[in-house]
């Protein structure tokens, strides 16, 4: 594959910056999934819309607001002190964060259904059988919910590989550390670099196909174990 040397830093860049954002993402949002789908605290709402609000809100607003958090004045400048740095945005730590911020709903969400699918019964029956909360919770309740797992996290790697918006705002053009694919074909089209443009814009289609159909799969398994 014809790719300059900086494009396959960009790809090595942004895969890194997927993993890493799914596996923080499968951390954070799991135990919040459950939360979500156990709980009867009238918070629930209310946390249930800020997780989603990444869904409906412009990458370029969500990206200010990171900007302000994560930059020099906010709480991610004196964070970034702590180790001689001046601030958050414009780093490859930046984008991480802006990553578990902007793709939570996409892996929280198919693990929630999944946690909710379950019902109380396979739990009752753990009780039952004298199984403690923490061990129907491994046990039981994650391995049922498997392809929820599955889903939040294709989702998650894909939405973190394909994002633009969120990724420039806190993350500028630096490359090596901050610039992704996605922004590599910006600068392609600016440049009217068209041919390179073209050859990793098929790249990404190829592999969002491949995720949706990856996903369809899962669907189709969930029913047929549910039948």
């Amino acid at each position: 594959m014809n790719l300059a040397p900086d494009i396959w830093l960009s790809l090595w860049l942004t895969i890194k910056l997927a993993a890493l954002s799914t596996v923080i993402l499968l951390l954070i949002g799991t135990p919040l999934a459950w939360w979500l789908a156990r709980s009867r605290h009238m918070a629930v709402d209310i946390v249930g819309s800020l997780v989603a609000m990444p869904l409906v809100l412009p990458p370029t607003v969500l990206g200010f607001y990171l900007l302000m958090i994560l930059g020099p004045n906010g709480p991610g400048g004196l964070l970034a002190g702590l180790w001689g740095q001046r601030t958050l945005a414009f780093s490859f730590t930046g984008l991480v964060i802006g990553s578990v911020v902007y793709s939570l709903p996409f892996v929280v969400q198919p693990i929630r259904n999944a946690f909710v699918a379950l019902g109380e019964r396979p739990l009752e029956v753990a009780a039952t059988l004298r199984a403690t909360p923490w061990q129907s919770f491994w046990r039981v309740a994650v391995p049922l919910a498997r392809p929820g797992f599955l889903t939040g996290a294709i989702l998650g790697f894909a939405h973190t590989m394909g994002e633009f918006g969120v990724v420039l705002m806190i993350g500028g053009n630096i490359p090596g550390e901050t610039k992704v694919l996605s922004v590599a074909i910006y600068d392609f089209v600016e440049t009217a670099q068209w041919a390179q443009a073209h050859l990793l814009s098929a790249l990404m289609v190829v592999l969002a196909l491949a995720i949706i159909l990856s996903v369809s799969l899962i669907e189709k398994r969930i029913g047929r174990q549910a039948l």
